[in-house]
C-alpha cells in the first residue's frame, strides 16, 4: 500500500510538473490590433564596399527575396576619402577631392557602384551624408584608422569625424550628390529613399559640438532640398536615448528643427522628414555563459518613442531606429569579446524574434510612427567561418538569425490578438529583461485575406540548456473549413548551419561539398511535411514542443 501511495504521489508530481511547464497561447484571428507593417526590413553595415563584393551581392539578393516590400540598407562611409577596402569598420568612396586651386573634383564611381548593386537587387538606400572627406576636415590628419578586433574602440575616431572647414563646400557636395542621384536613377526612385546626416554624433563619430552638428544639418538639409525639394531628410542617429547625454543631444536637435534659427536661411526651424536614434542591448558573461539584456535595448526604444512623441509637431513623423541590436559592435568577434558568443547560434535568432515583437508593442503603447528598425548586421568579406561577428551570413553561409527574417517575410496583413498564460509582457521585458526561472514563451500573430501566421519563441536571456517548452496553441477565426499548414523551425537541428559546421569538425577551409551542405543547412526548413488540417467552427488546437532558444512559424493558407 505504501509503495502504491508513493507511485501515486510520483505520478501526481509528474503531472503537476508537466502542467506547470505547459504554456498556453490563444490567438484570435478576428481581433486586429494593428498593421503587420514590415519595419524589420532594414539592414546596415559600417563597410559600404562589401555590398558589391561576392558574398555581399549574394546576401543582398537573399535579403531582397525574403521581403514582400523593398528592403532598405543603411551604410556608413559613403563620402569618406580613400579607395574601396576590406578594413573592418571602414569604407571609402573618394567622391570628393580638390585641385591645386581648391576647386572641387567629384567622382561618383564607387558610390554609384554601391547604389547600383542595391537597386539591381531591389534594395533601396538609407543614404547617409558621412563621413567628412579628408580635404574638407578641420583636422584631417591622421585620417584613416587601422582598427582590429580587440583594440580600443576609440582608436577608430580620426580626421573623418571633424566638422568641415568650409560649410558651403560641404553643402555643394550634398547638392551635387543628390542632383547626380536624380540624374542617374530618376526623380521618382530617389524620392523613395531616406537621406540622413552622420552617425551617432553624440559620441566619437562626431568631433564637433551639438551646435555644430545642428549647423551642419541646416546646410545639409537646405542643399538636399534645393537639389530635390521632395527628398526625405532626417536625423540625428544618436545613440540610445535612455543614456542621458544621448537624450540631451536628441532633444537639442529636435528643438533646433522646431524652434531655433536656421543657420542657412535665418528663418525658424529646419526641415525634418523622419527621426532616427539607436537602441542596443548589453550582453555579458555570467557564471561562464552569455547572459543577454534585452531590457536595455527596449528601454532605449521606449525612451526614444517618448521623446519624439512629446513634440506636438513631430509626434507623427516616421521613426527609424537606425541601429537596433543586442549590443554595440558588429565587428567585435566572440574571440576578443566572449560576451558576443550568442551570434552564431539560436540565441541570436530567438532574441530577434522576441525583441522585434516587443518593438511593435512599444510603438503601439507610445503611439509612435515606427517606420524601420535597422539590424546592424550584414556580412564580412574574407573573414574566418563563424568567427562570431554580428552578421547574417559568414562566407556566403546563412546563419540562423537570417531565418527569423525569412519568417517575418511570411507574415502580412493585420497583427492579431495573442493571449495566454505568458510569463512576460512587453513592459516586463523592457523593465526587467528575461531573468529568473521562467522563460519568455510567447507569440506574434498575423492574418491576411488568404493566410495567417503565428511566430512562437522560447527565449531566455541566459544561454543555458533547459527542457523543451510544451505549448498549447489555441487558434480561432479561420474562415475556411480546411487550411494548408506549414511548420517552419529554427533550433539546433533545423535551419542551423552553425550546428552542422560544428559537427563537421569546425573546418576552417570547408570543401566544396561541405560548403554545399552548409548552404543548404542555412536555409529555413520545415519541421514536418506540409499537411491539410480541418478546422472546427473556425478553430484549431495544436500542441508544440519548442526547444529553448527555438523559434517556430506556424503558417496557414486557404
Amino acid at each position: 500500500m505504501k509503495k502504491i501511495t508513493l507511485i501515486l504521489f510520483a505520478l501526481i508530481g509528474s503531472y503537476q510538473s508537466f502542467a506547470q511547464k505547459t504554456s498556453t497561447i490563444n490567438v484570435d484571428f478576428n481581433k486586429n490590433i494593428g498593421e503587420m507593417y514590415p519595419f524589420w526590413a532594414f539592414f546596415g553595415a559600417d563597410e559600404p564596399n562589401y555590398a558589391y563584393m561576392k558574398d555581399g551581392k549574394k546576401l543582398l539578393s537573399e535579403l531582397s527575396t525574403l521581403s514582400p516590400v523593398p528592403v532598405y540598407f543603411r551604410a556608413h562611409n559613403l563620402l569618406t576619402s580613400g579607395h574601396d577596402t576590406l578594413t573592418l569598420k571602414w569604407g571609402s568612396t573618394n567622391v570628393y577631392t580638390e585641385d591645386a586651386k581648391g576647386n572641387p573634383i567629384y567622382d561618383w564611381t564607387i558610390v554609384d557602384k554601391i547604389f547600383d548593386t542595391y537597386l539591381q537587387r531591389g534594395i533601396k538606400p538609407v543614404a547617409q551624408f558621412s563621413f567628412m572627406p579628408e580635404v574638407l576636415s578641420t583636422k584631417p590628419q591622421p585620417y584613416e584608422h587601422h582598427w582590429q578586433p580587440g583594440m580600443p574602440y576609440n582608436d577608430i575616431y580620426k580626421g573623418w569625424t571633424y566638422p568641415p572647414k568650409d560649410y558651403k563646400k560641404w553643402a555643394n557636395l550634398v547638392y551635387e550628390w543628390v542632383k547626380h542621384s536624380v540624374a542617374r536613377y530618376g526623380k521618382a526612385e530617389v524620392e523613395t529613399w531616406y537621406w540622413e546626416l552622420w552617425n551617432e554624433p553624440n559620441i566619437g563619430y562626431w568631433s564637433g559640438t551639438v551646435q555644430e552638428y545642428c549647423k551642419l544639418y541646416d546646410y545639409t538639409a537646405d542643399a538636399a532640398k534645393r537639389a530635390l525639394p521632395t527628398i526625405r531628410m532626417g536625423g540625428p542617429e544618436t545613440t540610445g536615448p535612455s543614456w542621458n547625454k544621448a537624450a540631451d543631444f536628441l532633444n537639442i536637435f529636435l528643438k533646433h528643427c522646431v524652434s531655433d534659427t536656421n543657420y542657412v536661411t535665418g528663418k525658424i526651424g529646419s526641415p525634418l522628414d523622419f527621426i532616427s536614434f539607436h537602441a542596443k542591448g548589453a550582453p555579458k558573461i555570467v557564471d561562464g555563459h552569455v547572459q543577454m539584456n534585452m531590457g536595455t535595448q527596449l528601454r532605449d526604444i521606449s525612451e526614444g518613442f517618448r521623446i519624439v512623441t512629446s513634440y506636438p509637431t513631430l509626434k507623427n513623423l516616421p521613426i527609424i531606429i537606425g541601429e537596433s541590436d543586442p549590443e554595440g559592435c558588429a565587428a567585435c568577434g566572440m574571440k576578443t569579446n566572449p560576451q558576443n558568443a550568442y551570434r552564431n547560434g539560436t540565441m541570436y535568432s530567438s532574441y530577434t524574434a522576441a525583441s522585434f515583437a516587443r518593438k511593435y508593442a512599444l510603438a503601439d503603447f507610445h503611439k509612435a510612427n515606427l517606420l524601420g528598425a535597422v539590424s546592424w548586421s550584414f556580412e564580412f568579406e574574407n573573414q574566418p567561418y563563424f568567427y562570431g561577428f554580428r552578421d547574417l551570413a559568414t562566407n556566403g553561409i546563412d546563419k540562423p538569425v537570417l531565418n527569423v527574417f525569412r519568417m517575418f517575410g511570411m507574415m502580412s496583413g493585420k497583427r492579431v490578438e495573442v493571449k495566454g498564460n505568458q510569463n512576460y509582457n512587453f513592459t516586463m521585458v523592457r523593465d526587467s529583461s528575461v531573468r529568473g526561472k521562467n522563460a519568455d514563451i510567447d507569440a506574434l500573430a498575423s492574418k491576411d485575406a488568404h493566410s495567417a501566421a503565428v511566430m512562437l519563441w522560447h527565449y531566455h536571456d541566459d544561454d543555458v540548456q533547459a527542457p523543451n517548452a510544451n505549448i498549447e496553441v489555441n487558434l480561432k477565426g479561420f474562415p475556411a473549413k480546411q487550411v494548408n499548414f506549414h511548420h517552419y523551425r529554427i533550433d539546433n537541428e533545423n535551419s542551423n548551419s552553425y550546428e552542422v559546421w560544428k559537427k563537421m569538425g569546425s573546418p576552417e577551409n570547408p570543401t566544396k561539398e561541405q560548403i554545399a551542405i552548409l548552404e543548404k543547412a542555412g536555409q529555413l526548413t520545415l519541421l514536418t511535411s506540409p499537411s491539410y488540417v480541418k478546422t472546427q467552427n473556425g478553430e484549431l488546437k495544436m500542441t508544440i514542443s519548442l526547444p529553448r532558444q527555438g523559434v517556430s512559424l506556424l503558417k496557414f493558407d486557404w
